[in-house]
């Protein structure tokens, strides 16, 4: 399983945080990190669950779009488009 903040940083860049995401490729995994990375956008933005959770997909698309096109819509089916 891919470890979201393996380091425990209280503060993390957009790199640190979205880099990971573009190598999963286990739908298991994704939902693990997808939930991890949920959490801590609720912890440091103070924010319910629903606005980290679209802040998360938004994220995570945006990101996705500077690689290729299959890393993009390997993200989009893992991460954005999972209910």
């Amino acid at each position: 399983m891919t470890k979201f903040n393996p380091e425990n940083k209280k503060e993390l860049s957009y790199s640190e945080t979205l880099k990971p995401a573009m190598l999963i490729t286990d739908e298991a995994d994704a939902k693990q990190y997808m939930a991890d990375y949920i959490q801590y956008i609720q912890m440091t933005h103070n924010c319910g669950y629903s606005e980290a959770e679209n802040s998360a997909k938004g994220n995570l698309s945006r990101f996705a779009g500077y690689y290729e096109k299959d890393v993009n819509n390997r993200v989009e089916r893992l991460f954005i488009k999972r209910n």
